[in-house]
């Protein structure tokens, strides 16, 4: 019974626990905006909207470190968001766990809109205009039609980005720096330990326990993604 506190270390617990909590939140500030986001990209065309689809997909072709170092010169203590953050409601996040779930939630959100847009982009429109004929609004059809039946895509992206938030690795350590028990998420937590004489042990366990909560997320986003898919289908 007590095998799971003898496999890691109480400050290996930790930063699981971490990693687990930022996964978490980086879905809760990400998944409202990217629901909005792929709504906006799947509808009627709209001037820029190419540039505006480049760039919610830019983080998934830079490299990671650099979309920390962005986040860096925006939310950073000397840049524009983050000083004002500063100033007028205390809020750091640079070097904080807060800052941590907002680079993974960064890094995610190319992956969350694409799993929403793809659930909107095969609903019917044909039920768009019956509704509309009977005279259902813009708002009412949203909340009726376009919202429920792409919840496979909004419970699939909640899944995958909570999966990819759990490996993330670039953005956080530049923009959140690498901190036990602050930012040291499991990626990070591997990386110290394979920097240090006789940690190889420890990378092991850890890498493990990282790879176990990958292949969990993958495979409840499938399992969702189908049993959503029958009971909007039945």
């Amino acid at each position: 019974m007590d095998w799971p506190g003898q496999y890691l270390t109480p400050d290996e617990w930790v930063a699981v626990r971490l990693t687990l909590g930022v996964a978490a939140r980086s879905v809760g500030f990400g998944l409202p905006v990217a629901v909005l986001t792929a709504l906006l990209l799947s509808g009627r065309r709209f001037p820029g909207r190419a540039l505006v689809d480049a760039l919610v997909h830019l983080p998934l072709v830079v490299p990671p470190v650099v979309t920390g170092w962005l986040l860096l010169l925006v939310f950073g203590l000397h840049g524009p968001v983050g000083a004002w953050l500063q100033g007028t409601f205390g809020i750091r996040l640079a070097f904080t766990t807060a800052g941590a779930s907002l680079a993974c939630a960064v890094m995610s959100f190319p992956l969350m809109v694409r799993a929403v847009r793809l659930s909107l982009d095969a609903v019917d429109q044909g039920l768009h205009d019956a509704a509309r004929t009977l005279g259902a609004g813009p708002v009412d059809r949203l909340f009726s039609i376009t919202l429920p039946l792409a919840a496979p895509g909004i419970v699939v992206g909640a899944l995958v980005g909570f999966a990819a938030s759990l490996g993330e690795f670039g953005a956080v350590i530049t923009f959140a720096a690498n901190i036990p028990g602050e930012t040291q998420t499991l990626p990070l937590a591997i990386y110290s330990a394979l920097q240090s004489p006789g940690g190889e042990a420890t990378a092991a366990r850890l890498s493990l326990v990282s790879v176990a909560f990958a292949v969990v997320g993958l495979l409840a986003a499938d399992f969702a993604d189908r049993r959503l898919r029958l009971r909007l289908a039945a």
